[in-house]
């Protein structure tokens, strides 16, 4: 991987930053790496996502009817701990980048449980009260279902390989319905489709200049054809 900060040419003094800036959208579209290196360029506190931490994960790929409540209930507790560091960062660290939103926990327990499990689910969660704090901005990035699955394939993730294209399409439409109405929060919706955040420069500055002008309200993203 090149270094994407080389001869990046942005200025970004005096610009009003976001404080809490969450990233969201469906597995293999880019959410981490532009997560990390928003956090390097803004010196920001980084808040990943951990599912290789996950015991059921891999057998959920496989099997997803016989560990879907596991899975979930496991990710359910683990939203909970980052939920109390991100409550105990405002203390000292107001300032911040995470690859997810907790809201994410909802939607994934209602693609992947059933009407039985979802219910008992819905009594844990309630019982937690999760409550975590309001981003500044949302950052959504969305992508055609072959081009995540290009991207699950080609980060080689050992456990991401049995993900059905049926399960990432399922998926991908529940990301499409639940910011379709979402409005807690400023929302960057980018077309992630044919950008290289990883690598390309160009992509990753023009993205970053459209980002630091948003205060309020829905905007729409479409990166810049090359000449």
């Amino acid at each position: 991987m090149s270094d994407i900060f080389e001869k990046l040419s942005l200025d970004l003094t005096g610009v009003d930053l976001p404080g809490y800036i969450a990233i969201e959208g469906p597995i293999g579209v880019g959410k981490t790496t532009l997560s990390q290196n928003l956090a390097k360029l803004f010196n920001y506190d980084l808040l990943l996502e951990a599912p290789q931490e996950n015991p059921f994960l891999e057998r959920f790929y496989q099997e997803p009817k016989s560990v879907a409540l596991q899975t979930q209930l496991f990710f359910l507790f683990q939203r909970a701990g980052q939920i109390q560091q991100l409550r105990q960062d405002d203390m000292f660290s107001p300032t911040r980048i995470a690859d997810f939103m907790i809201e994410k926990d909802q939607l994934f327990a209602q693609v992947t449980l059933d009407d039985d499990e979802l219910s008992i689910y819905q009594q844990v969660y309630d019982k937690l009260t999760l409550d975590a704090p309001r981003p500044d901005l949302v950052i959504y990035l969305q992508a055609p279902l072959d081009v995540l699955q290009t991207r699950v394939r080609q980060r080689g993730v050992r456990f991401e390989q049995s993900i059905s294209n049926e399960y990432l399409e399922i998926l991908n439409n529940a990301y499409t319905e639940f910011f379709h109405y979402y409005d807690q929060a400023p929302l960057l919706i980018v077309n992630a489709q044919d950008l290289n955040l990883a690598d390309n420069r160009d992509h990753f500055r023009q993205l970053v200049e459209y980002i630091v002008t948003i205060k309020n309200g829905r905007h729409y993203y479409n990166p810049i054809p090359a000449l």
